[in-house]
């Protein structure tokens, strides 16, 4: 019998546009394969949606709320359909940069110093010295980051915008200069380790990853002792969270000074257009986009 596979994309976070990319790309590679594919623009009636098609499996490729945070999840188990990556608790602490760090800190995992504050105390003032970084509490993508260097007399203005769309409370953290890394996990195994070179310095506040703003190296330039070590943290923040399925860990390794490596976040719904790190990754490692989406559906399941 052919598997009906229902693929959720959309949604309404501002990483909207992405994640209808993914999900178009996966859902070609699953007709490839010859499943039986019903997109999903998931909306507030996603529930209804679903319970007309009554699919086999949901292919989740959100990003952002609501399909990262845990509570899509939780949908998905009420309506016992087998769903990918992770479940409701793991997704839920990941989203919540604060409470990931807590984890990850318990779990002996390195991660750079920080603070929550109020949008408008940190608009004020540096709660920090320079370098710094304020980003929202749960967001994805670098939505909302700001990078505040040595340079900025005062704090990101933005701040104090009647319409800040990311809540009230920001997290500040310690800027680690160096390279970018991230790799990805895969059920129990590590993959390889790419570091993300921006094509500009972050020296303006309103600095986002932007489509063609970055290179990729795979495999990183970077000590082999220091490239395995990469590996063995992403997977403990994925075992440390609970995560399922494919996740992927980012960190900062201050390769000229003080050789500081620090888990900076885990995305438990990574990116999944044919060009995204995570098929990067897969595909350096023999797996095709093709397999790695085949792979995603046969390990869907309900009580992740």
């Amino acid at each position: 019998m052919t598997k009906h596979v229902a693929v959720l994309m959309g949604g309404w976070s501002a990483e909207r546009e992405v994640s209808l990319r993914s999900g178009k790309a996966c859902g070609d590679a699953l007709a490839r394969l010859g499943y039986r594919v019903t997109p999903i623009d998931v909306g507030r009636d996603v529930a209804a949606a679903l319970d007309a098609i009554k699919p086999d499996v949901a292919l989740n490729v959100l990003h952002g709320r609501p399909g990262e945070d845990g509570t899509l999840q939780g949908l998905l188990e009420i309506l016992g359909i087998p769903y990918s990556h992770s479940g409701v608790l793991a997704s839920a602490l990941a989203m919540q940069k604060l409470y990931a760090k807590a984890v990850f800190r318990a779990a002996g995992i390195p991660v750079a110093e920080d603070m929550v504050a109020s949008r408008f105390a940190a608009a004020k003032t540096h709660l920090m010295p320079p370098p710094y970084v304020i980003k929202p509490v749960a967001e994805g993508s670098s939505v909302g980051v700001f990078i505040v260097t040595e340079g900025h007399r005062n704090p990101p203005q933005e701040l104090y915008r009647d319409d800040w769309p990311f809540g009230e409370k920001v997290l500040i953290e310690q800027y680690i200069p160096g390279k970018e890394l991230t790799c990805a996990v895969l059920g129990d195994r590590a993959l390889d380790v790419i570091e993300i070179v921006p094509a500009t310095r972050f020296y303006d506040y309103e600095a986002k990853y932007a489509a063609g703003g970055s290179r990729h190296i795979l495999p990183a330039q970077i000590l082999p002792n220091v490239y395995q070590e990469v590996r063995r943290l992403a997977l403990a923040a994925h075992t440390a969270l609970g995560c399922r399925g494919v996740s992927r860990a980012d960190f900062r390794y201050d390769d000229r000074g003080t050789g500081k490596l620090v888990c900076l976040e885990i995305n438990t719904q990574p990116g999944m257009t044919e060009t995204s790190l995570v098929p990067e990754l897969a595909a350096y490692a023999g797996i095709t986009f093709d397999e790695l989406v085949r792979w995603m559906v046969e390990d869907a399941s309900t009580n992740r």
